[in-house]
């Protein structure tokens, strides 16, 4: 069983406008194996297609840049690549990431893009697993969570390769208890 431990950015605007469809435009991730070792990492921007041009508070919030975004490929090819990379035709997986926005935006990617979404079915939540781990009531962040854990925070907050990053941490830590 390999983990995918990954996160997501997705476009974004200030006051969430009810006519904006968030897309995928990072994905961060780690591949782990039982034993809590990393083998390998993916990154990549995505070009969005309903909103190419970032918002000035997506830029902010994300600290990514739009020439980064214009230079990339679009939803379909990265996520080809993210598949492969994940290797989902010859090893077991699971999809491990903060939360379910992660695996919602990817199937609306995909439905956008008129892809297959069964490979996100493979799916653990551990915001929900690690909230009722530590009989936590109110909601609590990433950052926060790693560092109520004693680990630093490393890297950049809203960027999707730290972020998966620091999530490994929370991951690694409680391996054995994680139920799927």
């Amino acid at each position: 069983m390999n983990f995918i431990i990954y996160d997501i950015e997705a476009t974004c605007w200030e006051g969430r406008p009810p006519s904006m469809t968030p897309e995928t435009i990072e994905i961060g991730a780690l591949k782990m194996n039982r034993y809590g070792e990393v083998l390998s990492t993916f990154q990549r921007f995505i070009k969005p297609t309903l909103h190419p041009q970032l918002s000035h508070f997506c830029r902010e919030l994300t600290n990514i840049d739009q020439v980064d975004i214009n230079r990339a490929n679009t939803f379909p090819k990265v996520i080809e690549s993210f598949i492969d990379w994940i290797d989902i035709w010859d090893e077991e997986y699971l999809l491990c990431a903060w939360g379910n926005f992660d695996q919602k935006i990817f199937q609306r990617d995909c439905a956008l893009h008129n892809l297959e979404d069964d490979w996100t079915d493979n799916y653990l939540n551990i915001r929900r697993q690690y909230f009722d781990l530590k009989r936590l009531h109110r909601p609590r962040g990433l950052k926060k969570s790693v560092k109520m854990e004693g680990f630093e925070w490393d890297g950049e907050h809203h960027r999707a390769f730290d972020d998966a990053q620091n999530l490994a941490k929370i991951f690694q830590k409680y391996i054995d208890v994680w139920q799927y």
